[in-house]
């Protein structure tokens, strides 16, 4: 496996165990058993690349590499551990806006792999970053991130246009990586140190 395939699949074991940690965080804020963590970190480290495989005909990477639950339970067991302490320090925010980073780069860099038009992999790439998310609000029946005026969506479609943009341009693929991860972490953490939104509707000519 060359260097580059090492590294895409580094950040992609990354991605879901951080996605996975911030599902056992939504457990552990509703005060739920073991087991229930559990679910949720598998549910929400796995739930985006699922979607993503089923539609450009991939086999679904967990099912061919048992070694992504077993991030998700290291993940369930690390928020177990030491939840409580990663709850003061807003970690489900920042683990969130990391996994969305890395999960926006690895989805449109595996549709592009698969053969789809570069807009399709920016999509792609989206749907990788978020619906794990909107599964986790679901579940922790919290309003979904989709639904607040807080910028999300926006940071994975900037992470992933510009990873795909680079990679058109030539880019050798770590720093095509480096721009779409570094992206997507700039505009996600302006959402949240800075509450940046995208205009409402009518609020243009406000």
């Amino acid at each position: 496996m060359p260097p580059v395939s090492l590294l895409l699949g580094a950040l992609d074991y990354l991605g879901v165990f951080v996605f996975a940690a911030t599902g056992a965080l939504a457990a552990a804020q509703k005060k739920h058993d073991i087991i229930t963590f559990a679910f949720f970190a598998a549910v929400t480290g796995i739930g985006g690349g699922t979607l993503r495989d089923l539609l450009i005909e991939a086999p679904v990477f967990w099912v061919k590499d048992a070694g992504y639950l077993i991030a998700c339970a290291a993940a369930t067991v690390t928020v177990w551990l030491i939840g409580e302490r990663l709850a003061r320090m807003r970690a489900l925010l920042w683990l969130d806006a990391a996994g969305l980073s890395a999960y926006c780069v690895i989805g449109a860099a595996k549709a592009l792999a698969f053969g789809v038009a570069a807009p399709v992999a920016v999509v792609m790439g989206v749907l990788t970053a978020c619906f794990g998310g909107v599964i986790r609000d679901v579940l922790a029946g919290e309003p979904s991130i989709l639904l607040r005026r807080e910028i999300y969506a926006t940071a994975a479609l900037a992470g992933a246009s510009a990873f795909v943009v680079a990679d058109a341009a030539g880019a050798i693929e770590l720093v095509a990586i480096g721009i779409g991860v570094a992206s997507a972490l700039a505009v996600r953490a302006g959402a949240i140190v800075w509450g940046w939104t995208l205009p409402g509707f009518r609020e243009r000519g406000a």
